[in-house]
């Protein structure tokens, strides 16, 4: 036990420690205990903490539910550092939440009860899914980690798929893995459970079926027909502004008297909007704010169309001018315009109406929740993954605008400044680190496109086919020379003007 500068005990967060917090820090009030497994969840990262796993938490605060509790995992190296920081503090986690008034409220979150070893033949996982208590598989693997192009088609000859369909005893994807275990669950009569995935994704609950059903199509037909007749994927709509974790929340959670290894902070507004398809059985969601939706479709549009290509509007212009927060760049007129103007003039016109919630007011909502002010979220993290993100988030606006004669150029602007940033160098000269598990390939087709545009549009698992469409790819060609010529500020302001 350390102490602080005031003197104040720090507990290192674990079971026996709950009782002695203090009491400003919601703690479990159910007794963990008690908790039996329902769910793993693959992707144990902060997003999860602070969204599936707070919702679930708040049911069993509620005495609800303690036989759907969370067993994490995870298929990549990655993974590793945070089940082994878990499991030194029991699985709890601390979640801060942030908001603009720079109020700050913690609570202690209970609902995960294990995380299964990591392995590269991800039998732990395996095994793990195959118990009959697990009756939901959840995931946030990333936008770009389903194996689907950019035409919707199944990357079945990508080398991981390969060796999945080929080796169902040491599957390196979680895909697989899945496959491998509804396999098993099908053989000893166990019956099925649903596949939910809590990633940004257009229809993901469609994506997660399809890359199951591909993958165990091409290894056994009955297998495939069986998954097909009896589990379920719904579509869900995730919303969550969750920033990295860095000293500043440890900190905070340090001067509450709390030792959290890997505490989660978080904005004042959540939303998840599931189509209600759930073979197995789930959660009371519903009794702690969750919607049951048939036009999950709707919902999804609008925050992927609105909020997440609104943080790749702001992200590499922010890069490029050494903004280091989301917040900050909210703070910065020149690119409050530029997110105020594509999103305008690009986006929402291709974004109907939810149920009392229009585009326009989605915009204003999102814009307000950017610029709090408490959040720490980094452009960085935003920034993150742009091979993967712009094909999900921007490009389909962009066709919607060439196929109904509606504006491109602010979207054209956008690809601009992300090739730009992707050269590697910010307006005042300073390197840019990688920042993409593509860097290097992005880097030198960045390199190549000062010169030479149109090899940037050559990347077809983002655009497709978009590098045809003369008028996208003139707009994107004038905009990134002007970017070079006369830099971001000024190249912004002539979009703007």
């Amino acid at each position: 036990m350390a102490v602080t500068s005031k003197q104040l005990p720090i507990l290192d967060l674990n079971n026996e420690a709950l009782a002695q917090i203090n009491g400003s820090t919601i703690t479990p009030t159910y007794d963990r205990s008690q908790l039996q497994a329902g769910i793993v969840h693959i992707g144990v990262g902060n997003f999860h903490r602070a969204h599936l796993s707070w919702y679930l938490h708040r049911l069993m605060q509620k005495g609800m539910d303690l036989d759907w509790a969370i067993i994490g995992s995870g298929v990549t190296e990655y993974d590793i550092p945070m089940r082994e920081k878990l499991a030194s503090q029991d699985f709890l986690t601390t979640l801060i939440e942030l908001d603009p008034e720079g109020n700050r409220s913690c609570e202690i979150v209970g609902s995960m009860m294990d995380y299964v070893a990591v392995e590269k033949n991800n039998q732990p996982l395996i095994q793990a899914m195959s118990q009959p208590n697990i009756r939901i598989v959840s995931l946030t693997v990333t936008e770009g980690g389903y194996f689907i192009n950019e035409k919707g088609e199944l990357i079945l000859d990508h080398p991981d798929l390969v060796h999945d369909i080929e080796n169902p005893d040491s599957p390196r994807t979680a895909f697989g893995a899945m496959v491998s275990a509804l396999d098993i669950r099908r053989q000893a009569g166990l019956g099925p459970f649903t596949g939910l995935s809590c990633d940004n994704l257009i229809e993901n609950g469609n994506k997660l079926k399809q890359v199951v059903l591909g993958i165990a199509t091409n290894r056994n037909l009955e297998l495939a027909n069986w998954i097909e007749e009896n589990c379920t994927f719904p579509n869900a709509m995730v919303d969550c502004i969750v920033p990295r974790t860095g000293d500043v929340e440890i900190n905070i959670v340090k001067n509450l008297g709390i030792n959290d290894l890997v505490p989660v902070s978080h904005e004042d507004f959540r939303q998840w909007v599931i189509e209600d398809k759930f073979c197995a059985g789930r959660p009371a969601w519903e009794k702690i704010g969750v919607q049951f939706s048939d036009n999950v479709h709707g919902y999804e549009n609008q925050k992927i169309r609105i909020l997440n290509a609104g943080h790749q509007i702001l992200a590499n212009a922010a890069e490029l001018l050494h903004i280091e927060t989301v917040r900050d760049a909210m703070k910065n007129p020149l690119l409050t315009s530029l997110l105020e103007k594509v999103e305008q003039n690009d986006v929402l016109p291709h974004v109907s109406p939810v149920p009392g919630l229009t585009p326009q007011d989605y915009l204003k909502l999102i814009s307000e929740r950017f610029a709090n002010p408490s959040i720490q979220d980094t452009i960085r993290r935003i920034a993150f993954d742009g091979s993967s993100r712009h094909a999900v988030f921007i490009t389909p606006s962009i066709r919607d605008g060439l196929s109904k004669n509606n504006s491109i150029e602010g979207l054209s602007l956008v690809e601009a400044l992300w090739a730009r940033m992707c050269e590697g160098t910010r307006e005042d000269g300073t390197n840019i680190e990688p920042n993409d598990p593509q860097w290097s390939k992005l880097n030198s087709i960045a390199k190549q496109s000062k010169n030479k545009p149109e090899e940037w549009l050559k990347q077809s698992e983002v655009y497709g086919d978009l590098f045809q469409k003369t008028q996208f790819a003139n707009s994107f060609t004038y905009w990134l020379t002007e970017l070079y010529k006369n830099g971001v500020e000024q190249t912004i302001n002539k979009y703007i003007k």
